[in-house]
């Protein structure tokens, strides 16, 4: 958990800013928080490539049902 020693409390990881300071007095009180990782996006684009596919599939199953 962070501290700040200007404030002397403890703060949740999910309070203090997005750039690692302390809410209350602007100190540096943790490391900024990093954004997802690289190969989290590449397993979404994969995700959404391969339900459109499916999507795309799956209309033609109806077209070809009809």
């Amino acid at each position: 958990m962070p501290w700040c020693d200007d404030c002397s409390r403890f703060y949740n990881p999910n309070t203090i800013e997005r750039d690692g300071t302390c809410p209350t007095c602007a100190s540096v009180i943790a490391e900024p928080r990093a954004g997802a990782p690289w190969h989290f996006w590449l397993l979404l684009v994969a995700v959404v490539l391969y339900l459109g596919w499916r999507a795309v599939q799956g209309v033609g199953l109806l077209i070809d049902a009809i």
